[in-house]
Formats: C-alpha cells, sequence, structure tokens
C-alpha cells in the first residue's frame, strides 16, 4: 500500500501514485496535468469538463473527453453559446458524455455569458490567482496537496460574481491544478521538473 509518495511506473521512473491505475492516467499526469493551459476556450473546456467531474473520478471524464468535444463543438464558447433547447435535449440523449442536467445547463448558460466578455478576459481573469511558486514547497506526500486553497476560493468567488456556475473552491483548485497555475506534483515525481 502506498504511503502517498511517488511510485515507479513500468518504466521505473518516480510518478504521483494516482497517475498509475490505468495507462489513460500515466499519459495525463505525464503530458498535461500541471502543464500552463492559455487561450480562453482551452480554459472554458477545463473548467466545464471539471465541472463535470463533480462527484465522480476523472477517469470517468477523461475517457469521454473525445465525446465531450463533439457534443460541445470543441468548446469554441461562441459555438456553446449559440446552443438552443433542441441542443440540450441532445446532450441529454448523448451516451458519449455525462448526461447531467444542472451540468449541461451551465456549461451552456457559462458560455453565454463568456461570449459577452472580452478576448483573454477569462484567462486573464484565472491567471490572477495563480499563487506565487515560491510560497508552495513541492508536495512529498499526497497528504500534502490540499482540496481547496485560499486562492481556489478567491477564483471561486470571482467567477461566480461574473456569473459563471458549477465552479465551486474545490472545482477551482482543480481548475488550477490540471492549467498549471499550481504545480501538485510531488517532489520526486519525473513530471515536475518537465518543462512548463
Amino acid at each position: 500500500m502506498s504511503d502517498g509518495t511517488a511510485l515507479p511506473g513500468s518504466d521505473g521512473a518516480p510518478r504521483c501514485p494516482w497517475a498509475l491505475s490505468t495507462e489513460d492516467y500515466v499519459a495525463y499526469h505525464d503530458q498535461e496535468w500541471g502543464r500552463p493551459v492559455h487561450g480562453d476556450d482551452a480554459l472554458y473546456e477545463r473548467l466545464c469538463l471539471e465541472a463535470f467531474q463533480s462527484g465522480l473520478s476523472w477517469i470517468t471524464i477523461l475517457r469521454r473527453r473525445e465525446g465531450f468535444r463533439s457534443a460541445f463543438a470543441d468548446f469554441k464558447i461562441a459555438s456553446v453559446a449559440l446552443f438552443t433547447e433542441a441542443d440540450q435535449e441532445r446532450l441529454l440523449a448523448d451516451p458519449g458524455i455525462i448526461r447531467n442536467r444542472a451540468k449541461i445547463e451551465a456549461t451552456i448558460a457559462n458560455a453565454r455569458e463568456l461570449s459577452t466578455w472580452t478576448s483573454g478576459e477569462l484567462d486573464e481573469l484565472i491567471w490572477s490567482h495563480a499563487p506565487d511558486p515560491a510560497t508552495r514547497p513541492a508536495p512529498r506526500t499526497l497528504a500534502d496537496v490540499p482540496a481547496v486553497t485560499p486562492e481556489s476560493t478567491a477564483l471561486s468567488k470571482s467567477l461566480k460574481k461574473r456569473g459563471i456556475r458549477f465552479v465551486g473552491p474545490t472545482t477551482a483548485y482543480a481548475l488550477m491544478q490540471a492549467c498549471g497555475l499550481v504545480n501538485d506534483h510531488l517532489e520526486t515525481c519525473v513530471a515536475r521538473s518537465a518543462p512548463r
């Protein structure tokens, strides 16, 4: 049983323990998680997927990501903002995504709200909540990785104040981890020092 420290993968390189259960996770961990993501549409996609993940395991979302992209017009804010009630019904019948009415409605409503923002505004707002890396020592074990931080609580409040739904402090922190605002790869993890 793991003590929460990095463990060797099939190639012998140490990784965060959560990444070792499936090849899908290994690839996501090594190539995406914790790498900086910029661009309004790209961040909107991550925001939506983190919201859909709420209450589920991330692997459930990861394995349906292409289905989500197909169903939600590649998460182009301008396109999703034009979705109609017919689109909503189509989504509720789509087995390639998580068919949760509240999350689907929030995804469309968020696109409508974001479509009124200026280009780059979502990127700027999200990244303005990135903490100073010098204030965050590398976590040694999974127990050192928080689920919520003051920054994620502030990001959640900022987004909600601007009309964005389904983005509580825990979801906001998961977004920060996934999009590289913080580096929560464990101290000895091979991906911690990968180019960012």
